[in-house]
């Protein structure tokens, strides 16, 4: 780890751009024909925001080298231990059983009943071994003590082009060990010792979600408004996010800087109101301050109660931070830019936590807030009163401030869609339209119902019913073709000068500056795929957990092995892993191949093919299977092959035969081989011994390979010696899970590769593997080529 902390040299990136963005300011505010102090105060400002910028930078790595202390010792992953302590947040509760996390308070090893150090704060699961004992597992508050029998293991997360870091997001949040609770015949029993009041936000946030779910009987709906009301986005489901997400308003469904704005504006009016009529039950308040001020101080501090009670998200403190400011300057009858407010905000907000520069919420947030104060200059309105202008344009209703609310929701659309692409490869060309509709349903008529719902109850039934006349309109127009306009990720140079056109489109006043601004925006548009040469071919093997799933690409042509596992009720590796790879791409599948049944390798299927319906499916999956009936099927058997751009690729598995006899859904799996200049990749899925011993009497001359797949996962029933004698690899890539329960690869197996000297790859070290036939004599390996001081040594990952 200490080697690994010189990599938070990688930090450093985001404050040059928020100095750079200072001296922007300071030039725009020249060029506007203000006043040179001011703009020898935004160069101030600009210094200022170095200075800070350097501390934050110096507190980052001073954090880092804390939070390493608090580490899970590698002796103790996957021991039994019994641990006390307290259900810390709030519980989430998920198809499989219970997701909360856990404050440590003793922990001792089950074996030797010695007491052991762990991380302060646990992520936990408590799951039911089956369906029927679901209804078994107890109920879990925050707050509650419990002595629990778990198991523990470091963080570990899956490393992906264009996946989300689960290892960075738990550092963030301070968890430095995950586990589960264990249920097991000799195993003792979990014993609920007492209820506290250590987290009363949690246990507010709880009884909030407890009384919605009671009122709304529909999960889907009250799951909405609990996300609405509290922030518990988990409670929504995957599919309305895919909804929100492809029309764009997804911004609206969690809790925003307009819900915080508007819950602030609420506030300061009921403490204006209280205030001034203080009198009537005989205070004099407004003698010992003034009623306006009052109001305003008031509002920042209930806008700041709710925006903890919501979970505190990135928008939430940048909303607060303003909000704070705002009020301290009119206290002081001060006049700060807009801009330098904004700036300060995020001083502020990057002070509290630095590693809120990695989200792309802050991102989202800032920048938006940012282009609206650059237009508020451009178009001469120098007075506004609320930190966001959307927030006013919409509670004005005045025709004037829904020109300018039009205005300003295209400009964003615009200014915004550079960062889109770096961050989702998408646009969502029907948001532009949508958010001139939600934005108003969603602030005037849903949050306010749920808002008031606190109070009664039954307006939560019309919160729900606003929910469902609005989604029942986003569902169609989610699945217009043109919805959503897919690219590849351009490099970050070109993202940066995408923003930097964003801001020139949103301060420009002219058309010529406009065009610059529209021409610099281009590239991110269109920023051409780097594609194989003729006759090569590159494979990507996706960091996918335990299963199999690789990516296959020539110079036009794409094809996909195998899908990987369901990772839960409404999750799997085709959502969380494969849509995100091939959205970084842009990339058009042509040939889905499934090598048979089981979950490990079908487990993202239908999440693939949804979103990729042009694709031929090859597989070996009986025609009365139920995944028949979603997707068109077509059978894979040895002997078929095809040409692509010069690469040749020639099924060698199973014989037509094989699907006229009883045979294990493994023994049946696709084996495709890949030949491109020469070189050979071999993808063999779970085949076992006897499929292996019958590929070398049959096709011996096919097995040489360069590359291959290694077949089961390292299962200690594959992987014979004459198999590999007969492939005699150069690479061998192991795809599983990390620490996985099947105990793959077995011992043997990978010594049986490191006898022959083959290169071992295995992916909970090297996360996505890359091979590419114009450099066979190297496998790039994603975890290597971006190391972060948040990742655990790779020494440790396969202990």
């Amino acid at each position: 780890m200490q080697a690994q902390l010189s990599t938070r040299w990688d930090y450093l990136w985001p404050v040059l751009v928020f100095m750079a963005l200072s001296l922007w300011v300071s030039w725009l505010r020249v060029r506007l024909g203000l006043t040179s102090s001011h703009g020898m105060a935004m160069l101030c400002l600009a210094c200022l925001f170095g200075t800070v910028g350097t501390m934050a930078f110096a507190s980052v790595g001073l954090r880092a080298l804390i939070y390493q202390e608090s580490v899970l010792p590698q002796e103790l992953q996957g021991v039994d231990m019994q641990v006390t302590g307290t259900v810390a947040s709030l519980p989430q509760r998920q198809a499989e059983g219970w997701r909360f996390r856990f404050e440590v308070l003793q922990a001792y090893r089950s074996d030797t009943l010695a007491q052991v150090q762990l991380p302060p704060l646990l992520q936990l699961g408590w799951y039911a071994n089956d369906s029927s004992k679901l209804a078994q597992l107890p109920p879990l508050r925050a707050g509650q003590i419990w002595r629990l029998p778990l198991r523990l293991k470091q963080p570990h997360g899956l490393v992906n082009p264009g996946g989300f870091d689960t290892e960075l997001w738990l550092w963030e949040q301070g968890i430095h060990a995950t586990g589960y609770v264990r249920d097991g015949a000799h195993d003792p029993p979990a014993v609920r010792l007492q209820a506290t009041w250590e987290h009363p936000i949690e246990l507010l946030r709880q009884n909030l979600r407890s009384r919605i779910q009671q009122e709304v009987i529909e999960p889907r709906w009250s799951g909405l408004i609990a996300g609405l009301l509290i922030g518990d986005q988990a409670a929504i489901e995957h599919a309305d996010w895919d909804v929100f997400r492809l029309t764009g308003i997804a911004h609206l469904m969690s809790i925003s800087g307009l819900h915080i704005t508007l819950w602030a504006c609420v506030a300061r009016w009921l403490v204006w109101r209280l205030w001034r009529y203080s009198e009537w039950w005989g205070q004099s308040w407004c003698l010992r301050y003034p009623a306006p001020l009052a109001a305003w101080w008031g509002g920042v501090v209930l806008a700041t109660l709710y925006a903890v009670l919501s979970g505190w998200g990135v928008p939430a403190q940048r909303t607060v931070a303003m909000l704070a400011l705002a009020v301290v300057l009119r206290v002081r009858a001060s006049r700060w830019p807009l801009l330098t407010q904004w700036l300060m905000a995020a001083v502020l907000v990057v002070l509290i936590d630095p590693w809120a520069l990695m989200q792309a919420g802050f991102w989202l947030s800032f920048i938006a807030v940012g282009i609206l104060f650059l237009s508020t200059h451009a178009v001469g309105a120098n007075t506004v009163e609320s930190p966001t202008v959307i927030a006013n344009a919409v509670l004005a209703g005045a025709a004037k401030q829904t020109q300018l609310l039009l205005r300003e929701q295209v400009l964003i659309s615009i200014c915004l869609a550079p960062l889109s692409v770096i961050l989702f490869q998408q646009i969502s060309i029907i948001g532009l339209f949508v958010n001139l509709l939600a934005i108003p349903w969603v602030t005037l008529v849903v949050t306010p119902l749920a808002f008031m719902g606190v109070i009664w109850s039954p307006l939560w039934q019309l919160c729900s019913l606003s929910l469902q006349l609005m989604c029942d309109l986003l569902n169609p127009l989610s699945q217009l073709p043109w919805a959503v306009w897919h690219v590849a990720a351009p490099p970050w140079w070109v993202g940066a000068v995408g923003m930097v056109a964003g801001a020139v489109l949103a301060s420009a006043t002219t058309w010529s500056w406009r065009g610059v601004g529209l021409c610099l925006l281009m590239p991110c548009f269109g920023w051409p795929v780097q594609r194989p040469s003729h006759a090569q071919v590159e494979v990507i093997a996706a960091d996918i957990g335990q299963g199999n799933a690789v990516l296959v690409r020539t110079a036009h042509h794409s094809l996909m092995f195998d899908t990987g596992p369901r990772l839960g009720f409404d999750s799997d590796a085709g959502q969380r892993v494969l849509l995100p790879l091939l959205q970084t791409m842009n990339e058009k599948l042509d040939i889905l191949v499934l090598s048979h049944q089981d979950s490990d390798h079908t487990g993202g299927a239908l999440s693939v093919y949804q979103m990729q319906p042009q694709s031929k499916v090859l597989t070996s999956i009986a025609p009365e299977h139920w995944m028949a009936s979603k997707i068109p099927l077509q059978r894979c058997q040895a002997g078929q092959h095809w040409e692509w751009d010069g690469v040749l690729f020639t099924m060698l598995h199973p014989l037509s035969q094989d699907y006229q006899h009883v045979l294990s859904p493994n023994a049946r799996s696709c084996v495709l081989r890949i030949s491109a200049a020469g070189q050979v990749v071999l993808l063999t899925a779970d085949i076992e011994a006897f499929q292996e011993q019958a590929l070398v009497q049959r096709a011996s001359d096919q097995l040489r390979a360069d590359v291959l797949l290694v077949p089961h996962h390292g299962s200690k029933t594959s992987s014979t010696e004459a198999f590999l004698d007969a492939v005699q690899p150069r690479w061998a890539l192991f795809q599983m899970g990390y620490r996985n329960r099947y105990g793959h690869p077995a011992p043997q197996v990978l010594a049986r590769y490191i006898n022959r000297h083959i290169a071992v790859k295995l992916s909970p070290a090297c996360g996505a593997m890359t091979w590419r036939s114009e450099n066979p004599a190297q496998v790039r390996c994603m975890r290597e080529e971006n190391r972060r001081y948040w990742q655990y040594p790779f020494s440790q990952v396969n202990d």
